[in-house]
Formats: C-alpha cells, structure tokens, sequence
C-alpha cells in the first residue's frame, strides 16, 4: 500500500487516504485514454436519412453536404460544400450504390475528398451490390465484384493513409482479397441488432435459427451458435428444385430463417412453406440487405394488416438498402434495424 498525500487531479477528485498502486494505475490510464476523433460525414441523396439517424448517435458526427446538380446533357455537376474548411479532418462518406445510374456521380466525389488535405478519409457503403457475383462459372462469365472492388482501391491516398471502406455482411468473406492496397477493407456485420432484436421477443427462449442453404450457414452460424439451428438445402427432382430440410428439427419452435440478402423473395418463401410443415409454430426472416427489385417485397405483406400461418411473423431488415427500407416501414411484417449506432461506432476507429 501507498500514502498518497492530499493532490488534486484534472477531473477534480482529491486523494487524501491510502490507495493501492493497482488503482493509481488504473485512474492514470483512464485519464489518459484518448478522446474521440470529430468526423465530417458527406452522404449522398439516398443516404440521407441514415445520415441523419448516424449524425444522432454523437456529438462528434458533425453532417456536410454536397450539390448534387446535372448539367443538361444529364452528366453530373458537382460542388463539395465547405471544400477548405475540411483539411486536416477527419473525412467519410456514405455512400448507396442502389443502381449503376447512381454510382458514377458518387464515385466523383469518393475519389475528390480524399484530395482535399484531409487527414483521413473513411468510405461507408454499407451494402456492396455486387457482391453475390463473385464467381466464374465459365469462361467468358464477369465477376464484377471484383471490378467493383478494383475501381474503389484506387481512391487516392490521403495524408493519413490509405481508405478506410466499411462494408455489412459481404456476401463471401474472401471478397476482402479483391481490394489492392490503397483500402483497407472493414467489414461489419448486423447480426448483433438481429440477437439484440430477438432477446425482446416474448418467445425469446424458443427461437430456432434457420440457414436457407450451406453458404449461409457458413457466413453466419458461428455469429448465431448459442440458438438451435436448422439448415435447410436446394435439392433436384427432375426438373425442379425443392427446398428440404437438410439437418435440424424446427418442431414447435420459433423459426428465424438468417440471410445476407433478399432478391425476389423466392426462396424464403419456398424455407418457410417446409419449415412450417416440419412443426414450426412461426416463421420469421432476417436479412441485412432488403434489395427487394421491383416492389418484390409486396408479396410478403400481412394482407389485411393481419398474420396468418402462412405468412411470415416477423420480417427483419437493416437500412443497408435506403430505398427499400423508407418503401417498407411500419408495413408488417417488416421491421428496420437500423444501421445508424453502429455505423458511428466504425467511424471512429
């Protein structure tokens, strides 16, 4: 033990006793952790109320804003407000790639804000939209996840170092060695709002997880390993492909069917008619990325606002995809899971 005498520190606290060494240690460290860094967060149109939401999260998000013009010719006509105020902060941006009409005048301003003097730059895009095309079935196939991922490892250096680029739940973990050197890949995940969400529900202790085929159980059961699971799989019969149950029993349980994305919807529907067969009380869904082309996600609406056994209980999504996510709130079965907190959380790392 130590006898400290009677000193005054920076957060006021006066030590007049004796204090183990263990805890001067401890105090000091605290003292001295350091501070969070302020952000500037730019977004794009589609990203707007993300941006806000993630901007509510602290007082060190502080939102900026871009013209987002055209000139007649429809070519994007761009301007950064606020382009010298920014040198030697800390930038990001949040990016939605929703469609290739979109991607060209955020690319513009991705590749100008690294080139401003900032001291680091920090790239957002929560949903990576080619990232289900990663592979060549045959020759003359393009894979243009890796296109994808080559245009933005040439986002110029800044003063700081290379690009920070934050992505939730890619598609195939292996994407990471797409991206050159210039970026330094962080891929995030919204499985914890999903268990989050799950510990509230009244069934809590009931819940079965379920995986759509192997490549899902991959990407996500050790994230889910504390449920029961299910892993349903795409077998042949002739001309058709029947979705079977391929290993757990579902009977009597609460059923979370667990995917990266949802295109038309096909196959969760085709998981949930089997699940249900097999004795699952409620079906339910997760995805992170509700890309849901051409209003696909109608089909799964409670019809006259009420469930039924046929449909699905609970039909969780994240605001990866901001369009679709401002389409569906409050349309049951659908929930958003909201992106914003943790977002903040990745831009100050």
């Amino acid at each position: 033990m130590v006898r400290i005498l009677p000193y005054k520190i920076e957060h006021k606290i006066q030590l007049t006793t004796v204090v183990h060494p263990t805890y001067i240690f401890l105090l000091l460290a605290k003292m001295e952790k350091p501070q969070k860094k302020q952000v500037l967060l730019y977004y794009c149109v589609e990203a707007e109320e993300l941006a806000r939401k993630i901007a509510n999260q602290s007082n060190h998000i502080q939102l900026q804003s871009v013209n987002w013009r055209s000139f007649d010719d429809g070519f994007p006509n761009l301007f950064i407000n606020n382009a010298q105020d920014i040198r030697g902060q800390h930038v990001s941006f949040l990016a939605s790639f929703s469609s290739p009409a979109v991607m060209f005048e955020q690319l513009s301003v991705i590749f100008a804000l690294p080139r401003l003097f900032v001291a680091s730059f920090t790239l957002v895009l929560p949903f990576f939209p080619t990232g289900s095309f990663e592979r060549m079935e045959q020759e003359g196939d393009v894979a243009t996840a890796f296109t994808m991922a080559r245009i933005l490892s040439n986002i110029p250096i800044t003063r700081g170092g290379p690009t920070s680029l934050v992505i939730y739940d890619i598609h195939a973990l292996q994407e990471r060695f797409y991206f050159g050197d210039n970026v330094l890949p962080f891929f995030e995940t919204g499985i914890p709002l999903l268990i989050r969400r799950l510990h509230q529900l009244p069934d809590a202790d009931n819940i079965v997880i379920a995986f759509p085929d192997d490549g899902a159980w991959k990407r996500f059961h050790k994230q889910l390993d504390h449920f029961p699971m299910v892993v349903c799989a795409k077998v042949r019969e002739g001309d058709k492909r029947i979705v079977r149950v391929k290993e757990g029993n579902p009977s009597g349980c609460h059923v979370v069917i667990v995917d990266d994305l949802v295109q038309s919807g096909g196959t969760l529907i085709e998981c949930q008619k089997v699940l249900a067969a097999h004795g699952a009380t409620k079906v339910s869904a997760y995805v992170t990325h509700a890309v849901f082309p051409k209003n696909s996600w109608e089909k799964f609406v409670h019809k006259n606002g009420k469930y039924t056994n046929e449909a699905f209980a609970y039909f969780w999504i994240t605001d990866s995809c901001s369009p679709t996510a401002k389409n569906i709130e409050n349309k049951a079965p659908f929930e958003v899971l909201s992106l914003a907190g943790s977002i903040a959380d990745a831009l100050q790392i």
